[in-house]
């Protein structure tokens, strides 16, 4: 193939096989499966796990590490391993690998971040247990009654058996997310606690195993693994660069320091494709950006409030000046990429009123002062400073953008409640279902639900959606729960989202998925 593509000889073929990839990203806040709960992280584990399940163009599940997933009632589900599999380390992967796994990321007391994704599984809820002086006080939450769950059972070395509480058809769709990768023996310290430093060096059974260890905010190296049974890389490696600033990333694209850039920082929107030819790429993704309420705070517990902060919001100017039509103005609280997408269920809410939305929020008694913090890592800062403008402009209001260095240090605030003001989010699904933006975003304790928002009506019709017996059911269920949504407002719409990348000369058929995931088997040198 190589020397069909012009490599004249064996040693420019091997050098081209050898070919270590750079690609972008922000500092990761974890690197542990269970804990990874951002897209920086999540684009390194791929590169050293394979999943029992992912998906194809059209969202379809495919098994990948699995040989089977079965179900007859949707409740109890059985997983079949594809033998060949190890680890990096040469562990055999086996079924203990995932019990292990999945028991060590729902014991409360790890605090592992995308715990939240193994509620559903039998004997989950032993797993937690809470501080009974609050969040705060002195005492110690007390151990949980059970340290491993009822619903995960070992039935041989390549088989087990996954319970849940009840009925769910999707559930085949959920495996196919980073908190469901498999761990080695070698992870653990001892029965159940993890080694200190395994997320320094994570063992994967993926098709890349990593380079020495995750250098904070300066790289993570991974070079490909001679053993892997799956399907095999058409690269050396992959170098995994930390950039503080995007338009130093874009700085190095253009001049060959760097080869995939996945996304193109609003900056540089302009002129890329003229500047990157045929190497400027779209396609698209789920990416849904948002602004998240601390509803904590009481000068944001009123709805009217923020109903009036979404209609004084130009979304249109925005996405065509700042964004030169690579986004598109968001009205729901789910993405188009995903079965159940309705337009316009947010409602007037997000229909532009300036006039509107300066008596109510005066009404409503709003705050004098709007203080948006957003992850200055991700090239945010036009636009908020664009959004904060209109603010100004339209409520009447002191707005003031406010840049945290990186996403994973305002992810820490947020989860500490620390007053940020309006907090910059996106999402970009972990499977293709309604349900997870729904759960994850705006359930009660949700995985990414930052903002504090909860709401009993809601959480029971997400949960009756999940139990239904067909997909149809389930999106007629889960629409009415986005309705409340449209209700209460925790967060307002702002954005929907595509890949607008580019590339080196160096690599050619460089694609990203609906997760913004590059594709690192696909990838080849540009011999």
């Amino acid at each position: 193939m190589l020397l069909a593509a012009g490599c004249s000889g064996g040693g420019d073929e091997a050098e081209a096989q050898g070919l270590v990839v750079s690609i972008n990203i922000g500092e990761p806040q974890h690197m542990i499966p269970s804990n990874c709960t951002e897209s920086n992280c999540a684009e390194v584990l791929a590169a050293l796990y394979t999943p029992l399940i992912d998906f194809d163009a059209n969202n379809n599940p495919v098994l990948v590490a699995a040989e089977s997933v079965e179900s007859q009632d949707n409740k109890v589900w059985t997983v079949k391993l594809k033998s060949g599999y190890t680890f990096h380390n040469g562990e055999k992967v086996t079924a203990d690998s995932y019990i292990k796994a999945w028991n060590h990321a729902a014991y409360g007391p790890n605090g592992n971040g995308g715990s939240y994704f193994l509620e559903r599984v039998e004997g989950y809820d032993a797993l937690q247990s809470t501080d009974p002086d609050g969040e705060e006080g002195p005492q110690k939450a007390p151990e949980p009654a059970a340290k491993t769950m009822t619903g995960l059972a070992k039935v041989d070395e390549s088989t087990f058996t996954v319970t849940l509480k009840e009925p769910f058809s999707g559930w085949r769709s959920v495996m196919g997310y980073t908190t469901f990768y498999p761990l080695p023996e070698a992870a653990w310290a001892s029965d159940g606690v993890l080694k200190e430093d395994f997320e320094q060096a994570p063992i994967g059974n993926g098709p890349f195993k990593i380079k020495g260890k995750w250098e904070h905010d300066s790289k993570v190296e991974v070079e490909a693994f001679d053993g892997y049974t799956g399907e095999k890389p058409k690269i050396g490696g992959v170098l995994y660069k930390i950039y503080q600033e995007q338009t130093t990333a874009y700085a190095d694209l253009q001049s060959g320091q760097l080869d995939i850039m996945t996304q193109i920082p609003i900056e540089n929107l302009a002129s890329a494709p003229a500047e990157l030819g045929d190497r400027f790429k779209t396609s698209p993704n789920s990416t849904f950006q948002f602004m998240g309420f601390p509803t904590f705070l009481p000068q944001y517990s009123k709805v009217e409030v923020r109903k009036a902060i979404s209609m004084a919001i130009n979304r249109k100017e925005i996405t065509d000046t700042i964004f030169r039509g690579a986004q598109t103005p968001a009205t729901s609280f789910v993405s188009p990429a995903v079965a159940g997408y309705r337009e316009n269920t947010c409602g007037e809410a997000c229909v532009y009123d300036p006039v509107k939305a300066k008596a109510q929020y005066e009404a409503a008694g709003g705050p004098k002062q709007i203080k948006f913090t957003y992850n200055a890592d991700g090239g945010h800062k036009p636009w908020v400073d664009a959004t904060c403008n209109q603010l100004k402009t339209n409520l009447g209001v002191d707005c003031v953008g406010v840049g945290e260095p990186k996403f994973a240090d305002l992810l820490t605030k947020v989860e500490n409640k620390e007053d940020v003001g309006l907090i910059r989010l996106g999402w970009i699904m972990d499977y293709p279902l309604m349900e997870n933006y729904l759960g994850p975003l705006y359930g009660t304790g949700g995985s990414s639900n930052y903002y504090g928002y909860s709401n009993p009506e809601f959480d029971n019709l997400v949960k009756q959606g999940s139990a239904a017996k067909t997909p149809e059911e389930a999106i007629k269920i889960w629409q009415q729960a986005e309705d409340i949504l449209a209700r209460d407002m925790p967060v307002i719409p702002l954005r929907l989202g595509q890949n607008v990348f580019g590339h080196s000369e160096k690599v050619k058929n460089v694609e990203l998925d609906k997760f913004s995931k590059v594709d690192l088997l696909k990838l080849e040198p540009a011999s």
